[in-house]
């Protein structure tokens, strides 16, 4: 008798410890599936947010050609205000694609020595430094461009102010480059090994093989990276309001200072009546930002995962 209370005890013991598993198990699968649904109600609900508060704006108050073609942003004008973003979008976009002309050689460069060049302990100091520099926050990324590189571009090219495009794309450029670099550097990783063994059986040399096989396999997730970058650049706030010299202007040089839309948005909204004109002007500004950089992701993840189907 007590052998097979013995033998009952072992085997409801097991049976309690599947049962715990089990409902650990759903527990788990529960808080992920509640974590990416947040994310996506979070989403959203920012979307319906600044959608109500600034979309109203644009379609009964102010022109909407005029709002993207004018040039002139004097919203706290109280006999004419006027509300063109033209100058803003040409500022952001002057910045951003300079910032991806500084970031590209350096991010490509540096994924093609960590993934092709770079060895055990060196290929891990690598890339945790690239994780350092993508965690400095863009504050102190802006007191760089404003202490540091403002007096060095009115040094080096005798320029009045340094505070200008040139600035904000270096040091937007700098910023972008960690991220980029991670992903291109996990896109050249993902090209199989056989790729390179192909070319260096048919006599390709080292450069040969990065240049003329891992390159363009690894192009979809390259690109990706780009991508990724660009909408970095688009959303940046703080550093390029503090590089670029906050000026609403049409930029005809890299030594013209700018204004970015995002910067617009961080040093006027904590200054306008709630619910005024200027103040959904500036939620509309936020809607155009939100689909610009939903548009660039959306492309950047789509473009992965072509690679990955690959």
């Amino acid at each position: 008798m007590a052998g097979a209370s013995g033998i009952g005890g072992r085997g409801d013991h097991h049976f309690d410890r599947r049962n715990l598993d089990w409902y650990i198990d759903r527990a788990v699968q529960a808080l992920v599936f509640l974590g990416g649904i947040s994310a996506i109600v979070f989403i959203i609900g920012i979307f319906v947010f600044i959608t109500k508060e600034g979309m109203g704006f644009l379609l009964e108050t102010v022109d909407f050609q005029e709002f993207f073609t004018s040039p002139y942003w004097y919203p706290s004008d109280e006999d004419a205000p006027e509300y063109g973003i033209l100058a803003l979008i040409a500022g952001t976009a002057s910045v951003t694609g300079l910032a991806m002309v500084v970031a590209i050689p350096f991010s490509l460069g540096a994924a093609i020595f960590i993934a092709e060049f770079a060895d055990g302990r060196l290929r891990e100091w690598l890339k945790i430094l690239v994780e350092l520099l993508a965690a400095i926050p863009s504050v102190v990324w802006g007191f760089v461009g404003l202490t540091i590189m403002n007096p060095l571009i009115i040094d080096l090219f005798d320029v009045p102010v340094g505070l200008n495009v040139l600035n904000a794309g270096i040091i937007l450029g700098l910023m972008a480059a960690p991220i980029m670099t991670s992903i291109a550097e996990d896109a050249l990783k993902a090209v199989p090994d056989r790729y390179r063994e192909a070319a260096e059986a048919l006599g390709a040399t080292r450069w040969q093989v990065i240049f003329r096989t891992v390159l363009p396999a690894a192009k979809n997730g390259l690109l990706g990276a780009v991508l990724l970058g660009v909408g970095r650049g688009f959303g940046e706030t703080m550093a390029v309001l503090m590089a670029t010299g906050h000026a609403v202007n049409l930029p005809t040089s890299v030594f013209d200072s700018v204004r970015a839309l995002t910067a617009t948005i961080a040093a006027e909204l904590g200054e306008t009546a709630v619910g005024s004109d200027h103040y959904q002007a500036l939620f509309t500004i936020g809607i155009f930002l939100f689909l610009i950089t939903f548009l660039i992701n959306l492309t950047a993840d789509l473009i992965v995962r072509g690679i990955r189907k690959s």
